[in-house]
């Protein structure tokens, strides 16, 4: 069994603009994420991002952009001698319909953790809403959440 730090996207990996991230050139990655995710490697953990993308049901963008923006980030993450194990996203909003990928719910993270064999037990969700926290309690992690934007060292004394 592995141990995993899920992470959410927007405003944990790249900065939160407040609207939706889907451009490339709009996927700033926030200050010292690398840094934090370096230590928790040492610690053996290995990194899958949990995210929704409910603008693909609004029709704001589309699977081809959320494609796109994840391979321009998994490739800052081989940049940064980081290996990104897998990327979920949920392409639902409840404005149109209804899921149990979406976070709060936590079907995707049940995904990865059966199909990555992931110690429940000592794995962890950071994120910066209260939705992330509760998806990863749902799955049986702890969630841990951090303010938007923020520097992800701020919050590795609550990682074992």
């Amino acid at each position: 069994m592995i141990k995993v730090v899920f992470l959410d996207r927007d405003g944990v990996i790249n900065l939160e603009p407040g609207d939706y991230t889907f451009e490339i050139e709009k996927f700033k990655i926030v200050d010292g994420l690398f840094e934090g995710l370096k230590i928790l490697k040492e610690k053996g953990y290995q990194f899958i991002v949990i995210t929704n993308q409910g603008g693909i049901s609004k029709k704001v963008y589309n699977h081809n952009n959320v494609k796109l923006v994840h391979n321009y980030m998994q490739e800052k993450f081989q940049q940064a001698k980081i290996d990104l194990l897998d990327v979920y996203y949920c392409p639902h909003h409840t404005i149109n319909e209804k899921c149990i990928c979406r976070k709060p719910d936590s079907l995707l993270l049940e995904k990865a953790i059966a199909r990555y064999d992931v110690d429940t037990s000592r794995s962890y969700f950071i994120g910066d809403s209260r939705r992330d926290v509760l998806a990863g309690e749902k799955a049986g992690v702890k969630g841990i959440l951090v303010k938007s934007n923020d520097k992800l060292i701020n919050y590795l004394n609550q990682i074992n």
